[in-house]
C-alpha cells in the first residue's frame, strides 16, 4: 500500500489475554489491516467483568500471545476514573481512526467515555468507528438503550457484521444523518488461524469418537439463546446421527442432562464441557460431518465462519444474520427454530448423502466473507 494511504489505528477491543470471539477476531483483524500497510496498536481491557457478572470459569485463555500485535492492557469496565487516563493516552498516540469494538450494552459507559475523551484530546480530528456485533443483547436488561446509546453518540460511523444489527443502530440516529454512509454492512470473515483440517479418522480418534458414525456439531460456549436443547430434542427424531458437544455451559447444566436421559441420548451425545483452547479448534470441526447452530436468536456468528474454514457445511436457523451467511442447499440449510425443522436438516445431510456437494458450496461460498472487504468498509471516510 502507497505511505499517503496508511492509517495510524487504534483498535479498542479485547485482546489476549482476554479469551473469547471477540478477541480472537480482533486480534486477526489487526494482523489484516497491518498486512494492508496500516499501523496498529490494539488497547485492551484490564478489566472486562466483574467476577461475579461473568458466568464462565475464567475470561483468561492459557493460549500464548499472538506475535507481532501491539496489545496494551489499559481499560477498566467499571472504574470512571480509569475511562479518562485512557482516553488521554489514546489521544497521545495520535492516531488517525480509531475503532471500537462493541458486543454488549454493559461495555457503553467505558467505551463511550473514552472515545469521547480521546476526541477532546486529540490534536487533530480522528475518525472513531463502531465496529458492532451486537447492539441490543440476546438476554435484554434494564439499562440497555441507555448505555448502547452513550456509545453510539460518540461514533462517527459504523461497520456491521449483520443486517439486523445496522436496524438497531439506525434506531438510535438522528433522522438527518445519511445512514447509508454512517451505518455499512460487512459480513464476518472466514476465521483462518486454527490451523488446518486433519483427518476426520485423527480427530476422532484423538477425541475418543466413534470413528464411522454420522457426527455432528455444536460448538461454542452454551447460553439458553443458543438452543442446545432444540439439538438435543432433535435428535430424539435422528436415532443414527451422534452430537458432540464442544464449549463451557453458562447455565445449568442439569437442564440439558436431563433431556440427554430422558430421550436415552447418552451414547449418541459426547459432551466436552470445558473452553476448547485454539489448538484443539481443528480437531473438533475435523471430527464433524455437519455444524449446527440451533440458535434461538442471533445476529452474526463466528461459529459460522469457523466452519468456513475447515469447509464444513452448516444447519443454522432463521434468526438474525444467520440466513445471510448460509446459503439454502448450497452451503447447508436455513430451517425454523424447531426440533423437527432442525431434524429434518440433519437428516436429509445424511440419508440423501449431501456431503460432497455441500462441501463444494462451502469452498465457493467462502469466497463472500474476506478480511479484506472488512477493512475497505472500516477505513472508508465517513
Amino acid at each position: 500500500m502507497p505511505k499517503e494511504l496508511s492509517k495510524k489505528i487504534v483498535l479498542l477491543s479485547p485482546a489476549h489475554p482476554l479469551r473469547g470471539g471477540i478477541a480472537a477476531s480482533s486480534e486477526r483483524l489487526a494482523l489484516a489491516l497491518q498486512m494492508a500497510g496500516h499501523e496498529v496498536v490494539i488497547y485492551s481491557f484490564s478489566l472486562q467483568y466483574p467476577a461475579f457478572l461473568f458466568p464462565g470459569k475464567s475470561q483468561y485463555t492459557e493460549d500464548p500471545a499472538p506475535a507481532q500485535i501491539r496489545i496494551k492492557t489499559r481499560l477498566n469496565a467499571i472504574h470512571p476514573f480509569n475511562w479518562w487516563q485512557v482516553g488521554r493516552e489514546i489521544a497521545r498516540e495520535n492516531p488517525d481512526q480509531v475503532i471500537a469494538r462493541f458486543w454488549l450494552p454493559f461495555m457503553g459507559p467505558s467505551l463511550g467515555s473514552v472515545l469521547r475523551v480521546t476526541r477532546w484530546f486529540s490534536k487533530k480530528k480522528i475518525q472513531i468507528t463502531g465496529l458492532v456485533d451486537n447492539i441490543i443483547p440476546h438476554e435484554k436488561r434494564v439499562g440497555d438503550r441507555l448505555f448502547a446509546r452513550w456509545f453510539v453518540q460518540a461514533c462517527d460511523d459504523f461497520v456491521v457484521m449483520s443486517q439486523s444489527v445496522g436496524a438497531e443502530i439506525r434506531g438510535f440516529l438522528p433522522a438527518s444523518k445519511n445512514l447509508e454512509q454512517a451505518v455499512r454492512f460487512a459480513p464476518h470473515p472466514v476465521y483462518d488461524t486454527y490451523g488446518s483440517p486433519m483427518p476426520a479418522r485423527a480427530a476422532r480418534a484423538a477425541l475418543k469418537l466413534p470413528e464411522n458414525e454420522p457426527m455432528v456439531l455444536f460448538f461454542g460456549f452454551i447460553r439458553a439463546y443458543k438452543g442446545l436443547d432444540l439439538l438435543l430434542e432433535a435428535l430424539a427424531f435422528c436415532p443414527d446421527i451422534h452430537a458432540v458437544v464442544a464449549g463451557e455451559c453458562y447455565e445449568d447444566w442439569a437442564f440439558y442432562q436431563h433431556i440427554i436421559a430422558e430421550k436415552g441420548l447418552e451414547k449418541r451425545v459426547h459432551v466436552f464441557s470445558d473452553f476448547i483452547p485454539n489448538e484443539q479448534v481443528r480437531v473438533f470441526f475435523s471430527a464433524a460431518d455437519l455444524v449446527v447452530q440451533p440458535y434461538r436468536t442471533a445476529t452474526q456468528s463466528g461459529i459460522s465462519q469457523i466452519a468456513y474454514h475447515f469447509d464444513k457445511p452448516m444447519v443454522v436457523t432463521k434468526v438474525g444474520g444467520l440466513p445471510e451467511i448460509v446459503t439454502p442447499d448450497v452451503s447447508g440449510y436455513v430451517v425454523e427454530p424447531e426440533p423437527q425443522a432442525i431434524a429434518a436438516a440433519m437428516r436429509d445431510f445424511f440419508e440423501q448423502h449431501r456431503s460432497l456437494q455441500m462441501i463444494a458450496g462451502v469452498q465457493q461460498e467462502k469466497k463472500r466473507f474476506s478480511w479484506d472487504f472488512l477493512i475497505q468498509q472500516l477505513l472508508r471516510e465517513k
